[in-house]
């Protein structure tokens, strides 16, 4: 999980999305005016409820992520934290890819002119993104195709293995 910021005809707004490393996919993901930690607590409780906990999670080391809300929420939903080293980019290369694509293929061909008319537009896209556009480090298939290949993998080794 991270945080970037997307330009608008007058000024920016934040994004946050919480994404499954395995399949790139976007589990979930919010627009702020500011850079608080509850819509980065809204987001993460999203994902929880629409996916379940997963084993790690991982983020920067951002105020919002080492908050006690923030924190306390992992903990108290028996997930492992991890955070990126400091000025180490490459531990969250996943989501810093996310952005370069949300921004180049989206945003940035856009002059956003209210945060409603961003949230819609990215709304789409990301729709667009997890559903899709294939993605080579996928074998061509969409992030929703190989976390859905990711999951039914999981159900027949849990089977085989009762």
């Amino acid at each position: 999980m991270d945080i970037t910021y997307i330009p608008m005809s007058r000024g920016f707004v934040f994004l946050t999305a919480v994404i499954d490393w395995f399949s790139r996919k976007v589990l979930a993901w919010r627009l702020s005016i500011t850079m608080d930690t509850a819509f980065c607590i809204e987001t993460v409780e999203e994902a929880l409820m629409r996916y379940g906990a997963p084993d790690i999670f991982n983020t920067d080391q951002g105020s919002q992520f080492t908050s006690m809300a923030f924190t306390g929420l992992l903990e108290r939903n028996g997930i492992a934290i991890s955070m990126d080293g400091r000025g180490s980019w490459r531990d969250n290369v996943f989501v810093e890819r996310l952005w370069r694509s949300v921004k180049y293929e989206e945003v940035y061909l856009k002059a956003y002119e209210s945060v409603s008319e961003a949230r819609t537009s990215i709304g789409l896209y990301i729709a667009f993104y997890n559903s899709r556009r294939p993605h080579s480090s996928l074998g061509g298939m969409t992030p929703d195709e190989f976390y859905a290949r990711l999951l039914s993998e999981d159900r027949a080794a849990q089977f085989t293995a009762a």
